[in-house]
């Protein structure tokens, strides 16, 4: 292990991973709310909001991210749309996320007891009350298993973005062996990147279940 080499291009490695850190988030923050906007289309039964929302979730859970960007990036300049390495990254993120956390926040918002809406209704709540005040923040707190592991999944899915020429951690380190053949140590310093990232997701995600599961929701 050459430990000159890996301190002389440590700062590399910092600054591709704040961009990962970065497109990452903004692509998840994104993909929650498109999911809790569909969750919620699916909610309310309305036939061609169901029926939208269901074809994006099977097109977006069923095609690989990388096709996605590819798509994005080389197939929308076609017809005029163009964007940038960082702006593709987020929202085919953010597109793939929006399956997934649509699944997460409507199995969340089907485990409410029916009983609760419609004691609310009859206490004189509108239905969108009902879903904002009742319905929305037990869901939200069902859901967390679920929309952790898809946080977690996504943010490792942003490795693909260096195939649309986004400087993230794969791209530096594919690009660092390719110049110095620092095979090894580029990619120690990619394992040990994505787990300087990952690992407090984790932790995270398991610390806020079991808060929850203590305070009595998801039981």
């Amino acid at each position: 292990m050459d430990w000159a080499y890996i301190g002389k291009v440590l700062p590399l490695y910092g600054k591709a991973a704040w961009l990962t850190l970065r497109t990452g988030t903004a692509g998840i923050l994104l993909a929650s709310l498109v999911g809790l906007l569909c969750a919620a289309a699916l909610h309310w039964r309305v036939p061609v909001l169901r029926r939208l929302t269901a074809a994006y979730v099977e097109l977006s859970r069923n095609t690989p991210l990388l096709v996605q960007l590819f798509f994005i990036y080389y197939g929308l300049p076609k017809i005029g749309i163009k964007t940038n390495p960082e702006a593709c990254g987020i929202v085919g993120l953010a597109f793939l996320g929006g399956g997934y956390m649509t699944e997460a926040f409507r199995s969340g918002i089907e485990a409410v007891d029916r009983i609760q809406e419609e004691s609310a209704l009859s206490l004189g709540l509108t239905r969108r009350q009902t879903f904002l005040h009742v319905i929305l923040p037990q869901a939200m707190a069902i859901s967390v298993p679920a929309f952790m592991a898809n946080v977690v999944f996504l943010m490792k899915e942003t490795s693909v973005f260096s195939a649309v020429s986004l400087m993230d951690l794969m791209f530096t380190a594919k690009d660092q062996i390719g110049l110095y053949y620092q095979t090894t140590e580029s990619l120690f310093l990619l394992v040990g990147a994505y787990l300087l990232i990952l690992l407090p997701l984790s932790l995270l995600g398991t610390f806020w279940e079991r808060r929850l599961r203590h305070a009595g929701f998801g039981t």
